[in-house]
């Protein structure tokens, strides 16, 4: 492509030689005017192809990055791996619900945890594929002995997640695989479908991009639904105790009431006693000894 771009160049600036070498046959300052002209559309056309040019060896220099991420080293492919499974969970999930290469407390340290509360317990998540074995194979399709590598090495590394990322009474039941390639998902799938049911079996799933966003959705939704019971149960069981309250309340102020009853009673009874002794001594008052 840029050698077809570099041989336009080089045709219009032959044309644009031969132009100003024609012999002129009209007026020589309508001919410089047009001249003018020509060489300023040139020199933007010319621009533009340069731009096109420069921007075309990027998108080459990233289509070979691209495809050394993919083929080439195993670090480099991992990283890729594990910064798309970042990107996903961190769109998806809410920040306490998730950790990176948090280590376990058998020493592990798995690529992604999804913190859930027990049951079922945090799910693990990894991001490593044996690519390798997927590139034989595919550079060969005849290769009976390549396939049954690649299928050998994808439940190797089934059971390595089964062994290592599924702990009683700390994990989840299950985990999962994460493949970053729909096309080697769905590879999986159409042709190795045993590999599929034994992972399933060791209670590994395997999630492509699209089938992890929809699980996180999943797994995001029942987290909301967990919190909205929790809250509800608390604001229940604060409600249980502000009724227990109220009644203890009504029960005391009925005690006072009480109180304040025979309180009452007893200052009539005080008031009767007054009014009955008043008189007796209004009497005795009144009454003549005889002193005089």
């Amino acid at each position: 492509m840029t050698t077809y771009i570099f041989l336009l160049l080089g045709i219009i600036i032959v044309l644009l030689v031969a132009v100003l070498l024609r012999k002129p046959t009209v007026d020589i300052s309508v001919l410089r005017e047009d001249n003018i002209r020509l060489r300023e559309k040139l020199a933007e056309r010319l621009g533009a192809l340069s731009q096109n040019a420069i921007e075309l060896k990027n998108i080459s220099n990233d289509i070979a990055n691209f495809k050394n991420i993919l083929m080439g080293n195993k670090q480099a492919r991992g990283t890729f791996g594990e910064r798309q499974l970042e990107d996903l969970v961190r769109d998806i999930m809410p920040p306490e619900t998730y950790a990176f290469q948090s280590v376990l407390e058998t020493g592990v340290r798995p690529d992604c945890i999804i913190r859930l509360p027990y049951p079922p317990g945090d799910m693990i998540i990894d991001s490593k594929f044996p690519l390798e074995s997927y590139n034989r194979m595919l550079q060969d399709a005849n290769d009976g002995m390549a396939r049954k590598q690649f299928e050998l090495d994808v439940r190797k590394h089934i059971d390595a997640i089964g062994e290592k990322y599924i702990i009683s009474g700390r994990t989840a039941e299950s985990a999962m695989m994460f493949i970053a390639s729909e096309s080697i998902f769905e590879t999986l799938h159409r042709e190795f479908p045993n590999t599929i049911e034994y992972a399933a079996k060791r209670k590994v799933f395997i999630v492509s991009p699209s089938t992890l966003w929809a699980t996180l959705n999943t797994i995001r939704a029942v987290l909301s639904d967990i919190k909205i019971k929790r809250v509800a149960a608390k604001i229940k069981k604060e409600l249980d105790l502000l009724l227990t309250d109220l009644t203890r309340l009504s029960d005391r102020a009925e005690n006072v009431s009480k109180h304040f009853a025979q309180a009452q009673n007893d200052i009539e009874q005080l008031q009767t006693s007054v009014s009955k002794i008043a008189p007796r001594a209004e009497k005795l008052r009144d009454m003549d000894f005889g002193e005089d």
